[in-house]
């Protein structure tokens, strides 16, 4: 137990609610502390008689009796009272320093500098936190698991040692101990997923993958469709085609890139026609390469109807965990099917357009696009 450098005020003394005006009454007080919902920092802190602390509500920390919580509307008014700031949680810095953050970031930093998977208990450990609380923050913060962030670390190596030097193919089981499987045939489980093809191809640039290509107009600007024998793996906008090319050739730096646009321009027409005027879902086979977790939220994406938009905590929320909004960012803007998978229906919680990959005004005139046709759709239905 802690001892309080300061004998806190006799408890008849300190109000165990303030005004409604000041901050929520006892009960929801004690329900955020018993859930630290984060949402309720800089609403009150909450002191404890028996060590002589005030925390934040989501502070990590052993979760006190209730007996001994007594709740202030802030840290002055704890101080007051003859409390001091708890160490972990910082209660006075305010919610814009919020430790949590910083020790996910340092958790990401240490799995990509280990060698082998850390276990859960080893990162809360560095972290300062309990292994439960710790998985629960870390998945607030990526929107994956330790263990997920580990396995994309880790493909990440495998493509790194893959693309080996101009000339030079790396032995795949190689490559596959260095970027920390335990075994060669670890590597191609999900390889298709991940990489688009199997470690031997890839490491050999993809060489017997044939990528097709066509460059057209759209309503949007520029528009390049590609595909492998898997299906679309590319819709892009862009100013010029030399801009659309560099894109595409940065991901497979040895394939073969051919242009046809005879072969391509139904999907050239099919994608047009869907930028130009939306409310069917594309047809056309998709080679759709990422993550799990990008994976669930592009599919997510793909049930959003035309003409409505989502926020990206409703998307999280539809994954599971509504704190997860900033990695449902991320998964938005690494996007590389434009329109297939709408990830321009996401929009900020206050209804703002926010970021696009492919221009912020692209994005806008696609959700009026879209808007003006369900809303005439919904007239001639009428």
């Amino acid at each position: 137990m802690i001892v309080p450098a300061a004998t806190p005020k006799d408890d008849a003394a300190m109000p165990d609610s303030l005004s409604p005006a000041a901050m929520p009454d006892p009960a929801a007080c004690w329900r955020a502390v018993a859930g630290r919902d984060r949402s309720a920092v800089g609403r009150f802190v909450y002191a404890v008689s028996s060590t002589g602390i005030f925390c934040r509500p989501d502070c990590p920390s052993r979760r006190p009796l209730r007996a001994h919580v007594r709740f202030f509307a802030d840290a002055p008014a704890a101080r007051a009272a003859g409390f001091r700031p708890c160490r972990r949680c910082q209660p006075e810095r305010g919610a814009e320093s919020d430790p949590g953050p910083a020790a996910v970031r340092d958790a990401c930093a240490a799995i990509a500098a280990a060698e082998a998977a850390p276990t859960l208990a080893e990162l809360a450990r560095r972290a300062g936190y309990s292994a439960h609380h710790f998985h629960r923050l870390f998945r607030r913060e990526t929107g994956i698991t330790p263990r997920g962030y580990w396995a994309a670390v880790r493909a990440r190596r495998l493509r790194a040692e893959l693309r080996a030097a101009p000339g030079a193919v790396p032995d795949v089981a190689d490559a596959a101990y260095a970027a920390g499987f335990g075994a060669a045939s670890r590597a191609y489980q999900g390889a298709a997923e991940t990489l688009g093809m199997t470690p031997a191809q890839f490491a050999r640039g993809a060489p017997g993958e044939r990528i097709l290509y066509a460059i057209g107009r759209s309503a949007l600007g520029s528009m390049l469709v590609a595909a492998t024998a898997r299906g679309v793996c590319a819709i892009q906008f862009g100013k010029d085609r030399p801009g659309l090319l560099a894109a595409l050739a940065a991901e497979f730096p040895k394939a073969e890139l051919a242009e046809d646009r005879a072969a391509l321009a139904p999907l050239i027409a099919e994608v047009g026609a869907a930028v130009s005027a939306p409310g069917r879902a594309l047809t056309v086979p998709l080679d759709i390469r990422g993550t799990d977790f990008q994976r669930k939220v592009w599919q997510v994406l793909r049930t959003i109807p035309a003409g409505q938009t989502r926020s990206y905590a409703a998307v999280a929320a539809a994954l599971g965990d509504a704190r997860a909004s900033r990695a449902v960012a991320r998964a938005c803007a690494t996007n590389r099917l434009a329109v297939a998978i709408p990830c321009h229906r996401v929009v900020r919680a206050d209804g703002a357009a926010g970021g696009y990959r492919w221009g912020a005004g692209r994005k806008r005139k696609l959700l009026a696009t879209e808007r003006s046709a369900a809303k005439k759709a919904g007239e001639t239905a009428s």
